[in-house]
């Protein structure tokens, strides 16, 4: 009798599916050699996206090849499928997959069985039915986005530095982010920084020409540095003449126009959306149980509620916060405890299919850093309120030790020495995001509109 192989299912390539996936890896060395364990890992993408370093190289500081992670590099004992979870029957261990090639053959979705799964899909931007935002609106959750939007910034320059239509130079030199999160803060600080320095390359356009404004509905920003660093952030930013509005809302962007809920009216080009994250639609698609929020119920261990060979950790689970104070709070969805909570989850996999005793998920939230420009910044570490420089030179730190393997630390670490050394790149590749356009008009197609940008 051939006993078939025990099979590890791992839906998401971010945070918790890449540590998890690695945990496992050095756990089951033996059995995953033997062949007796297979560890599937399923990802939209071919790689993890170490998201705090997005607005450094948004702003050119950092190789958009070393803010990510490749999969089957690092998981090179695990298989790596390209392709999406779309529907999960838990009771039945099966999960509906497509992947890149289910469209080319023409064929339906497959079906993967399974014996312990693993919920780790992330999270989506959560967007409000604003008027005009799907068609004007920017992202800014992945690394292409964070790419696109640098050459969006250039292009705009040169598109004011071009003109002799006041109007259109000011839609240009006006820039609007909604949402006043570590994305918003931190994407508005880099580029306004980036822009800033690149105006002295341009004749006709100086900083004091550009409108950078950050809307955010709250009475503060960046929550998780507490309130006197969020108080200090607001100052640090309007001093640079960014417009910082609390207390208002985006209520329009159609006809590239946006309507604030004070009655403030900005002809712009640029809206570049930040405001929060919803679970991702997969777990809306399983037969496991969610609390309000649409997040998967897990206990201390990280096993999902009430279900066996199931496990949750990171911006897709609700997992009960044991070292806080007051009952039923739930741990933050952030990086930090999802790098921790796949260290756990990847232990408690192992203990579980050895018959051991499971470890409670237990960790005191340590504070938070965030990035305002070069050289700018501010931290709230063990209870230590840092600005400035400390905090910008602590959050280097905090990141470069966290980015997953040596090879992705000694290349950031390089590209930040050198960028001390020389100046920074100014330059655009809008292109890219057409790369046929200049080729098809010369086999006698239809260019695009805007074959050379991304406007």
């Amino acid at each position: 009798m051939v006993k078939e192989r025990m099979r590890i299912l791992i839906v998401g390539g971010g945070y918790v599916g890449l540590y998890t996936a690695l945990r496992l890896q050095r756990q089951l060395k033996r059995e995953l050699s033997s062949g007796d364990i297979e560890i599937v890992v399923v990802s939209p993408d071919p790689y993890m996206t170490y998201q705090p370093f997005l607005p450094e190289a948004a702003a050119g500081s950092i190789s958009p090849r070393h803010v990510v992670v490749p999969l089957r590099r690092v998981l090179n004992q695990c298989k790596v499928v390209i392709g999406e979870a779309t529907e999960i029957n838990h009771a039945k261990r099966v999960a509906t997959l497509t992947t890149l090639a289910t469209a080319e053959e023409g064929s339906t979705a497959e079906q993967l069985s399974y014996d312990e799964l693993v919920l780790a899909p992330g999270s989506i931007s959560r967007t409000l039915p604003v008027p005009g935002l799907a068609d004007f609106g920017i992202g800014f959750k992945t690394v292409e986005e964070a790419i696109g939007l640098r050459n969006h910034v250039i292009e705009q320059m040169d598109i004011a530095s071009s003109t002799r239509d006041p109007a259109i130079r000011d839609a240009a030199l006006t820039f609007v982010f909604v949402g006043g999160g570590y994305a918003g803060v931190e994407a508005l600080g880099e580029l306004e920084d980036m822009a800033r320095y690149t105006a002295r390359y341009y004749h006709n356009v100086k900083p004091e020409d550009m409108k950078w404004i950050l809307v955010e509905a709250s009475d503060r920003i960046l929550p998780e540095v507490g309130e006197e660093m969020g108080r200090y952030t607001v100052t640090e930013l309007r001093r640079r003449n960014i417009d910082v509005r609390l207390h208002t809302r985006l209520e329009s962007c159609a006809d590239r126009v946006a309507v604030l809920s004070d009655g403030a009216r900005f002809p712009t080009r640029t809206v570049v959306w930040t405001a929060g994250v919803r679970p991702h639609p997969i777990l809306a698609a399983t037969d496991l149980p969610l609390n309000e929020r649409g997040r998967l119920k897990c206990t201390p261990e990280l096993s999902v509620e009430g279900v066996s060979h199931a496990w949750a950790a990171g911006d897709a689970a609700a997992v009960p916060d044991i070292t806080a104070s007051e009952p039923g709070k739930e741990t933050a969805p952030n990086a930090q405890h999802a790098v921790r909570q796949a260290r756990t989850l990847g232990d408690n996999i192992v203990r579980s299919l050895r018959g051991q005793p499971l470890e409670a998920y237990a960790h005191k939230y340590v504070g938070s850093v965030a990035s305002l420009g070069l050289h700018k910044g501010v931290a709230h570490v063990y209870g230590r309120k840092l600005k400035g420089y400390p905090a910008w030179f602590m959050h280097r730190v905090y990141h470069l030790s966290r980015v997953p393997t040596f090879n992705r630390k000694a290349r950031v670490l390089a590209e930040w020495t050198l960028a001390g050394l020389f100046k920074r790149e100014i330059v655009s590749l809008g292109s890219l995001e057409h790369p046929r356009a200049e080729f098809e008009l010369a086999a006698g197609g239809k260019a695009p509109e805007n074959p050379k940008g991304s406007s």
